[in-house]
């Protein structure tokens, strides 16, 4: 692992995780080259301020739920020639509903040069620190249809306060959001914004 990266439930206190693309729980439809285990990596900078995010989170009541962060240019290199292949509707109706695979990428929810792989961008959601229950955000990690972009019509207002809450504690913690999804930010001084890493999560 490059030295300036670290496991984030090492440095991260009181976070929890679950890295979906080491599972088979992701548009996929099985673990992706690259996630050789179930931890998040990341920038020691994106460590830093998710550290600031997990106080302002808890402030509010809050706790983080973190999907991904670092991502090897080789788990982008398997979306592409996943999305080039047959279908076979295994994932379709929860990730995909109302577009095709190969769109994917046309329509802005996946990148053939991902910020994720620069290191210091996140995917996360909220959960509720006195039930551990997850925050009702109006649609799941990875839905790639337009109740997902930021400012969505037809989600409830509690997902649309939820929303808000996530991105009012990005946004004091140093990110900036991704307006097609609710739950990817990226750094705003990310360390590495030219590079693209490939070294696998192990």
């Amino acid at each position: 692992m490059k030295a300036d990266f670290v496991y984030l439930d090492e440095f991260v206190s009181g976070i929890r995780w679950d890295a979906k693309y080491a599972t088979w729980d992701n548009f996929t439809g099985r673990p992706v080259d690259g996630y050789l285990t179930n931890r998040i990596v990341g920038t020691k900078a994106l460590a830093e301020a998710l550290t600031d995010g997990r106080e302002v989170a808890a402030s509010l009541g809050y706790g983080l739920l973190i999907w991904d962060a670092y991502r090897p240019q080789s788990a982008v290199n398997r979306f592409q020639r996943w999305a080039n292949e047959p279908e076979d509707h295994r994932t379709k109706s929860r990730h995909y509903p109302n577009i095709d695979r190969t769109e994917m990428f046309d329509q802005g929810y996946v990148s053939a040069r991902s910020g994720h792989s620069r290191g210091s961008t996140v995917d996360l959601t909220l959960f509720h620190l006195d039930t551990g229950e997850l925050a009702p955000m109006g649609g799941d990690h990875d839905l790639m249809d337009s109740i997902s972009h930021h400012g969505a019509v037809g989600i409830t207002t509690t997902e649309a306060h939820n929303r808000q809450q996530l991105e009012r504690i990005m946004d004091a913690s140093g990110f900036q959001r991704y307006d097609y999804e609710w739950w990817h930010y990226t750094l705003k001084n990310e360390p590495y914004p030219d590079s693209y890493f490939d070294f696998p999560i192990a």
